[in-house]
């Protein structure tokens, strides 16, 4: 019995091993193709709001170009940091939710993109996850109560029903 039990076990690693290994493989495949010399902040904007570009990618030039579809064009001008352009642009307040690009251009020839997303604002209140309200929890405590003493029960009945020598 005790061999049947360790090899599941082994078998339960094993998938688990091998589903946790490919894992990185499969987000660096389908994560995200922006520039890493970009900084877009935030990254999750909202329509009506403002969102800032830098980066470095520009080297030791003082002035470049950039456009958001959603925003439009907008310059990069030095930031704070040495070797580092900045520039804003603000997201129209009728913008769909989705993903955007933005491109930057800085002389003589550095061609970068990014992409950040609109969303509909900060969410408020309780999320309705499909089971019953959500402002409810005195019925959602209630279900959760009778399952968890359900299966204690069922853990009782399965120990006083199992012969003595089984137990391990």
């Amino acid at each position: 019995m005790r061999i049947k039990w360790a090899g599941a076990g082994i078998g339960i690693g094993f998938v688990l091993g091998v589903v946790g290994l490919s894992s990185p493989a499969a987000a660096a495949a389908n994560g995200p193709t922006d520039d890493p010399n970009m900084h877009i902040s935030p990254r999750h904007a909202a329509p009506g709001s403002t969102v800032t570009v830098s980066t470095r990618a520009c080297g030791s030039e003082t002035y470049g170009k950039g456009e958001s579809e959603a925003g439009g064009k907008f310059h990069l001008l030095p930031g704070d940091q040495e070797g580092v352009l900045t520039g804003e642009f603000k997201v129209p307040g009728g913008t769909e939710a989705g993903g955007y690009t933005v491109t930057l251009k800085c002389p003589p020839r550095v061609k970068i993109t990014g992409t950040y997303w609109v969303g509909a604002g900060n969410p408020s209140g309780a999320v309705d996850a499909g089971f019953g309200a959500a402002n409810d929890k005195g019925t959602q405590l209630a279900l959760g109560a009778v399952l968890l003493a359900g299966a204690a029960a069922g853990g009782v009945i399965k120990m006083r029903r199992s012969p003595t020598g089984a137990r391990v």
